[in-house]
């Protein structure tokens, strides 16, 4: 039987995909097999095409959505404390702690981790803990904009999504089943 050897993986990028690709690669480890815990930093109570999919399956992915939603100016909740956006995401980096000490996840994917970087909601020094302190079996996907040269450096795959166009620029808003 071969070893495991566990990728860290980011996938980067000012470019619409991230999160439905870091999707993609949950189903395809767990229709390998594996174990998979998904963690959302940012999305909040969205209601999401591919949270709403994988509840009606029961391929064995865990979705933890420890994010309040958006922090960027413009877009954040102003109802909502920064103050509890940074407990949120402390909240969010211990559950996967967990998970990745804990055994049981093949693939833990931060999701929008790079988000809650930019927004200071959590520290690059505990994320390059967390990657440092993974077991070698265990796959780590982390994804979001701007992912700090770091942890590109720490990583096995880094794949970045490059914007040529977005429909926003001709104002077509955002839909269901496209863009969440």
């Amino acid at each position: 039987m071969k070893t495991r050897h566990g990728l860290v993986m980011v996938i980067t990028g000012d470019g619409k995909g991230k999160t439905t690709s870091a999707f993609g690669q949950a189903v395809r480890a767990a229709g390998g097999g594996l174990s998979v815990v998904v963690i959302q930093f940012i999305k909040g109570a969205w209601k999401t095409g591919e949270v709403s999919a994988l509840a009606r399956t029961s391929l064995p992915i865990t979705i933890e959505r420890t994010g309040l939603g958006f922090t960027i100016e413009g877009l954040r909740d102003p109802r909502i404390p920064i103050a509890d956006h940074v407990a949120a995401a402390q909240r969010g980096l211990a559950i996967a702690r967990g998970h990745l000490l804990g055994g049981k996840a093949d693939l833990v994917i931060l999701d929008e981790i790079f988000g809650a970087l930019l927004a200071e909601l959590v520290s690059l020094e505990d994320v390059l803990e967390l990657v440092r302190s993974r077991p070698t079996d265990v796959h780590l996907l982390l994804t979001g904009r701007n992912a700090p040269q770091a942890l590109i450096e720490l990583a096995d795959l880094v794949s970045e999504v490059r914007l040529v166009r977005h429909p926003l620029e001709k104002g077509v808003l955002a839909q269901r089943g496209i863009e969440f």
